[in-house]
C-alpha cells in the first residue's frame, strides 16, 4: 500500500505549522554533535510525522534525521528532515523547512517541500510535474554562467579539510553573478525546481536533506546527480549537484577541473 500526495502534502503542512507555532517559544535546544543543534521542535515535528506514518503504513521503512533508520528492509521507504534549517529556525530566521519524500523499490514517488516562514509549499509525484503553492514550476532557462543565481553550502566540520568546498566556491565565484548561502538544503533545491536559482551544489549531506527536492527538480525539467557522478543519492553521505540542463554540464566541468587541481 502506498502513500496518496494528499496524504503526504497534509502531513507536511500540519508539521511545518507545528514548527511554526513552536518558533515564538523559549524552546529548549541542545547540540547532538559539535556543530549539529537541535531543538525541541525538530523532536516534536519528527515525532508527530513518525506517529502519521507508523499509523497508516506500519510496515515501511523510514530514514528520518533524529531516528535514524527504522523498519529497515521494505520496498517502501521514506525520508524526513523535521526541520532543514534548524540554525535558521532556531534564530528566528523566516528561511527554513520540512522535507518528507517517499520511494517505492528504490525510486522516488512523491517530494514535498513545505517553508512555513514562506507560506511556501512545494511538491512532486512521479511523472506529474512540480508545483509550487499549486501552479506548475520548471528550473529556469538561463544557459550562461555569467547570468546564473548558484547556492551553496559548507558543513562546519570540514572547513579545514580538503572537502570543505571553499576551492569550488571561489571558483565559481569568478564566473557566475553571484552565490548564495541559505542555509537549508531542502529549499536550495526547490529554488533550483521554480527558477530562483540556475544551480546548486552541496558536500556531505544526508539523504533525508535531499530526496523530495530530488523529486521536484527532475519533476521541474532539472537534472540532480552526485557531484563527480560517481555516488549515491540516498545513502550515506551525500555529495550533490543539481541546475538547469544547460547550466548543469557547465557546472560539473568546473567542479572536476577543480577536484582534479585540488588532487595534483
Amino acid at each position: 500500500m502506498q502513500p496518496t500526495l494528499e496524504q503526504v502534502i497534509n502531513w507536511t503542512t500540519e508539521a511545518g505549522n507545528i514548527a511554526q507555532n513552536m518558533q515564538s517559544k523559549d524552546i529548549e535546544r541542545h547540540y547532538k554533535a559539535q556543530t549539529e543543534l537541535v531543538t525541541e521542535a525538530d523532536t516534536a515535528v519528527e515525532a508527530f510525522l513518525l506517529k502519521k506514518i507508523r499509523e497508516e503504513f506500519p510496515h515501511h521503512s523510514i530514514n528520518a534525521e533524529e531516528s535514524g533508520k527504522l523498519q529497515s528492509g521494505s520496498e517502501h521507504e521514506w525520508f524526513i528532515d523535521p526541520i532543514d534549517g534548524t540554525l535558521n529556525y532556531s534564530h528566528g530566521f523566516p528561511i527554513y523547512s520540512v522535507s518528507v519524500a517517499y520511494a517505492y523499490r528504490g525510486e522516488l514517488q512523491i517530494g514535498v517541500i513545505f517553508s512555513p516562514g514562506m507560506r511556501e509549499i512545494f511538491w512532486a509525484s512521479r511523472g506529474d510535474g512540480a508545483f509550487l503553492n499549486g501552479e506548475r514550476i520548471h528550473v529556469s532557462t538561463i544557459d550562461t554562467l555569467r547570468d546564473s543565481l548558484f547556492i551553496t553550502g559548507f558543513r562546519k566540520h570540514l572547513l579545514d579539510t580538503p572537502l570543505s568546498n571553499v576551492e569550488n566556491f571561489v571558483r565559481f565565484s569568478r564566473q557566475v553573478q553571484t552565490i548564495r548561502r541559505l542555509g537549508s538544503a531542502a529549499l536550495d533545491m526547490a529554488y533550483v525546481a521554480c527558477g530562483r536559482a540556475e544551480g546548486f551544489w552541496e558536500i556531505a549531506l544526508n539523504p533525508w536533506d535531499v530526496a523530495a527536492g530530488i523529486l521536484i527538480t527532475r519533476e521541474a525539467g532539472g537534472i540532480v546527480d552526485s557531484l563527480y557522478g560517481d555516488g549515491e543519492l540516498l545513502e550515506g553521505s551525500v555529495n550533490i549537484l543539481s541546475a538547469n540542463p544547460e547550466i548543469f554540464p557547465q557546472m560539473r566541468a568546473i567542479l572536476l577541473e577543480v577536484r582534479e587541481n585540488q588532487s595534483a
